[in-house]
């Protein structure tokens, strides 16, 4: 609402009549209207009224108010005043769901149950003119289905996806991208036990808290059949990330329960696909792969389980990704990882270990290379600093916990709040890590993409500043020659 305080002038106009002439000068009257122009109507009605003033007084239909006013509000009461109220449609209430889409610029929304007819994603902004068809989406689901090895879960899925919308002739067209992967080997019927009862440690008594109903069959939404409507828009970003910037994400496993991998024996520099894709683990190292295989086994036959860790890394990411305060890179890359079935922890750069170091022995000291690029000359920064990306190697760590279902006897209630014992049923992994590898990559690239758009409309739709900014490079047609996901740049 709008209150203008007009000149003796427009005094004896009828109220029909338009005012087009400039405000006066501030006074304090037109100081307290226009005060009183911020607050919310209702509020400042609320005030008036405290003031004695009725609201026919201030529209100038009846005489000023009590003596007892000041003059100047006196003066704010007399038919000089004059309100223009514009009324606005009251909207209904809208309840908007949320938790199943990630992303501003490159929106993804998930869908889909374990036990359902399929599961896939929903894929908005992407851009157009970009070569894709199922195949380039398969490579990354295919190292995530069920089914790879003895150390996973045993049901057996294909995930063949399917894309139905958002390309024509092998090219996207800038519309929605609709990608389906039908589910073909459910078995309902062992998971009767949790229809009843709760597993220990699982979603299932949370969801009917939240929910008051939930799907019993394998988990529904918080099962990890979920990520491949993940993992499928991952490729698709990781395409783009690739054919724009040269950048690459590698993820490996550096731990599994108690076997760790020391950081020294991994070459972040070097490192390639093949290294991490050569045993069922996903353990770039030979030797520390057969450990951590040793250990999946030793749990697996006894019906329990353990978790692990996935270390992911980010070469040649482009400068100046991320901003400042509530949407670091860092907060966007914990939120996305985190957002994925069984984490329990989030590092990047030096981590908690940064914490035994002083000042002195963490900062990460600069310098210019060789091609007058401004660089540093360790990386406990992990590539990120004040939550933008600085063009070095960034490098994270995503704690996967024990997988909850186990084939053990636990103590549990049942739904009507009844203690009871289960051994819970359903093929499970014994360790989520192998296959946790390609949805870390994932979620990285749908970040990286995402901001990348971002950076590119705030900042490189002008000119920019050549002395400090550097373009958005187009990776060179040698980058474009190589595989998708293959060795290093």
């Amino acid at each position: 609402w709008r209150i203008y305080l007009c000149p003796s002038s427009c005094r004896g106009k009828k109220k029909t009549t338009r005012h087009t002439h400039q405000p006066p000068s501030p006074t304090p009257s037109l100081l307290l209207l226009n005060l009183f122009s911020l607050i919310h109507l209702p509020f400042a009605s609320t005030l008036l009224m405290a003031s004695s003033l009725t609201s026919k007084s201030i529209l100038g239909s009846t005489k000023p108010g009590s003596s007892s006013l000041s003059p100047e509000l006196r003066r704010l009461s007399s038919p000089a005043v004059q309100i223009s109220i514009r009324t606005q449609t009251k909207k209904s209430l809208q309840i908007q769901a949320t938790g199943s889409s990630y992303g501003t610029h490159f929106r993804v929304s998930t869908f889909g149950e374990s036990h359902g007819g399929g599961v896939g994603c929903i894929i908005d902004g992407c851009p157009p003119r970009i070569p894709l068809s199922e195949s380039d989406l398969q490579f990354d689901l295919d190292r995530r289905r069920p089914g790879q090895s003895r150390i996973t879960t045993p049901r057996k899925e294909t995930d063949t996806c399917r894309i139905s919308s958002g390309v024509s002739e092998g090219m996207t067209t800038g519309t929605p991208i609709h990608v389906f992967v039908p589910n073909t080997d459910q078995r309902g019927l062992d998971y009767s036990e949790m229809s009843v009862a709760y597993r220990p440690s699982h979603a299932d008594a949370t969801y009917d808290m939240k929910y008051g109903v939930r799907s019993v069959q394998g988990g529904g939404r918080s099962s990890a059949r979920e990520t491949i409507g993940r993992v499928a828009p991952g490729a698709l970003a990781r395409k783009i990330l690739k054919q724009f910037a040269g950048t690459e994400i590698l993820a490996y496993v550096s731990q599994v329960h108690q076997v760790v991998l020391p950081e020294d024996l991994v070459d972040h520099e070097n490192l390639t696909l093949e290294q991490i894709e050569n045993n069922i683990v996903r353990c770039p190292n030979p030797e520390y792969a057969e450990k951590m295989i040793a250990a999946i086994d030793a749990v697996r036959t006894k019906g329990n389980s353990v978790g692990g860790v996935v270390t992911c890394i980010v070469r040649n990411a482009p400068r100046g990704l991320g901003t400042p305060v509530f949407d670091k890179l860092e907060a966007e890359l914990a939120k996305a990882c985190m957002s994925l079935p069984a984490t329990k922890g989030f590092e990047f750069g030096s981590g908690f270990s940064g914490t035994f170091l002083t000042g002195l022995e963490h900062n990460d000291e600069f310098y210019t290379d060789e091609n007058g690029r401004i660089r540093t000359k360790t990386n406990r920064s992990g590539g990120i600093q004040g939550g933008i990306s600085n063009g070095e190697i960034i490098n994270m760590r995503v704690a996967f916990k024990p997988t909850s279902t186990i084939g053990r006897k636990q103590n549990t209630v049942t739904r009507d709040k009844k203690e009871t014992e289960m051994i819970a049923r359903g093929r499970h992994d014994p360790c989520v890590v192998p296959r946790a590898v390609p949805m870390v990559e994932a979620m990285v690239a749908l970040v990286l993409v995402d901001q990348l758009m971002a950076q590119y409309a705030q900042c490189h739709l002008f000119p920019i500043n050549p002395e400090l900014q550097e373009p958005l490079r187009t990776a060179s047609p040698v980058e474009l020659e190589q595989p998708q996901n293959a060795a290093a740049l």
